[in-house]
């Protein structure tokens, strides 16, 4: 069994600039040493390039990348030294967020050409801040599912290996950044949507603190459950991103000022005293594959051997299943229940038992929800003053194939419900705590593996710093590759 940190690198053989971090990038924009425009026409090359293959970016809008570039000069004078300032850098959004005049499909049939005609609050503000939008990328339908695909776009590939899925909901995003598409794609969680992907496909993806980074979804903007988050190739890019996009906006109740403290500042402060709280199934609660649970317990002996400090614990977290399923039962029904019927009338079966569940609740329900979610981040808040974050893993299991929509075991345990085999998803969303999803090894087919670091309220620095820690010492850092095609994919 494969437990080490690195595995044999695919080629890549995409425009050179395509495989430099986003900072580097950035840095070349800022002192002129290579255009926006430049930077575009390596993405697209690169995305044509790539997407027969993995059907990332199903949804381009080249015209209108184009024509964003003349306001990058202006906008430049009005951010230009804000820490989140991005240049004219090419990125992707996921096609659950409205981008003005670009298709927002929701990967729903009945919305397969539907036009925002004005763009999420969070896209004008990477906009306004120097980010250049390329296209959306593809989603389960309304986001519901661990496996990235549609009627109206099909299936996202892993590209560590066609035959295999991508994870979901942000597999699209996750599979731009492994190949060199774009080099910052925003991603959003609910049940692990962005932690998920990433840790499929060997990138970083980070739940922040609800509110970091714009709100929650326009119908029910109160609602903490399913919010936007950065995804980039590293942690350091992965603070960048974040800077960029956060910040306060009317619209946005749950949204929050910029810290004082930029995120790629807190980079810069060197931890020395790190203690890692680690759990392989989170005290039994999530089933775990014997080869994941090896790889993580080899990446806690290495972290040891680095300086960290790791004890295996876990707080007690009772009620955690039931009311996470309460709570995203409320997403569903305050969210999708109000799709109108022609649209949902297409809805898949999993999208409509989601919604079924969230409309069946009683208020009992509900109300036991709010006050067991309560207990549940005091008894994480406590934990956590004696741990920098509590690392878990981010599945329990290696990517499956591509039109397997979720798997039947996980351990040899079976999954009852489509969503149990996320349960490692389940603890940030619920207490609303900063949740790290990032790459530590491969198993020994070659696919990559990932590490949850989950947080103390509001420690999104914390978090980072922490995961930086982990990158350098395991050697985990940016990896972008053509995609491992196999022609016999079904």
């Amino acid at each position: 069994m494969t437990t080490n940190h690195s595995n044999p690198q695919p080629p890549f053989t995409g425009p050179e600039v395509c495989k430099l971090p986003a900072r580097e990038v950035v840095a070349l924009l800022k002192n002129k040493k290579i255009s926006p425009r430049e930077l575009l026409d390596a993405s697209f090359q690169r995305i044509k390039q790539v997407e027969p293959d993995v059907n990332a970016t199903p949804t381009l809008c080249e015209e209108r990348a184009y024509e964003s570039l003349k306001d990058i000069e202006k906008n430049s004078l009005q951010h230009g030294n804000y820490a989140g300032w991005l240049g004219g850098i090419p990125l992707a959004i996921k096609d659950l967020t409205a981008v003005s005049g670009v298709k927002t499909t929701f990967g729903s049939i009945g919305l397969k050409d539907n036009v925002s005609p004005k763009s999420d609050p969070l896209v004008e503000r990477l906009e306004n801040r120097g980010g250049v939008v390329v296209g959306k990328t593809n989603t389960p339908e309304f986001g519901a599912g661990g496996n990235t695909f549609n009627k109206v776009f099909g299936y996202t590939r892993n590209p560590w290996d066609t035959r295999k899925n991508a994870g979901g909901s942000s597999g699209g995003a996750a599979v731009s950044l492994a190949t060199g598409e774009v080099w910052l794609s925003q991603g959003s969680d609910l049940a692990g949507s962005l932690r998920t992907p990433a840790a499929y496909c060997g990138v970083c993806g980070f739940r922040p603190t609800p509110g970091r980074a714009g709100g929650g979804p326009e119908p029910a903007a109160f609602l903490m459950e399913g919010i936007s988050g950065p995804m980039a190739r590293d942690v350091e890019d992965t603070a960048l991103f974040l800077d960029a996009m956060a910040g306060f906006d009317p619209r946005q109740p749950l949204s929050m000022d910029e810290p004082r403290c930029s995120f790629q500042d807190a980079l810069k402060v060197e931890r020395s005293d790190i203690r890692i709280a680690f759990s392989p199934d989170q005290n039994g609660f999530a089933p775990v594959e014997s080869n994941i649970r090896a790889i993580m317990g080899a990446a806690m002996d290495e972290l040891e051997k680095g300086g960290i400090i790791i004890e295996e614990n876990c707080p007690d977290l009772p009620q955690l299943y039931e009311t996470y399923v309460s709570l995203r039962g409320m997403h569903y029904g305050a969210v999708n229940a109000f799709v109108p019927d022609s649209i949902q009338k297409d809805f898949k079966a999993t999208l409509e038992g989601n919604i079924a569940t969230g409309q069946a609740q009683t208020s009992h329900d509900i109300y036991l929800a709010m006050r067991n979610r309560t207990d549940l981040y005091q008894r994480m808040r406590m934990f956590l003053d004696n741990y920098d974050v509590l690392a878990i893993p981010v599945v329990g299991l290696e990517p499956g194939m591509v039109k397997e929509e979720y798997p039947l075991t996980v351990d040899e345990n079976q999954v009852p419900d489509y969503v149990d085999w996320l349960r490692f998803s389940f603890l940030a969303t619920t207490t609303a705590l900063p949740a790290l999803a990032m790459p530590i090894g491969f198993t020994e087919s070659g696919m990559p593996v990932g590490i949850q670091l989950v947080g103390p309220p509001k420690g999104d620095a914390l978090v980072l710093q922490v995961g930086l820690a982990v990158q350098r010492i395991l050697s985990t850092g940016v990896s972008v590759i053509d995609p491992v095609i196999y022609r016999d994919t079904p």
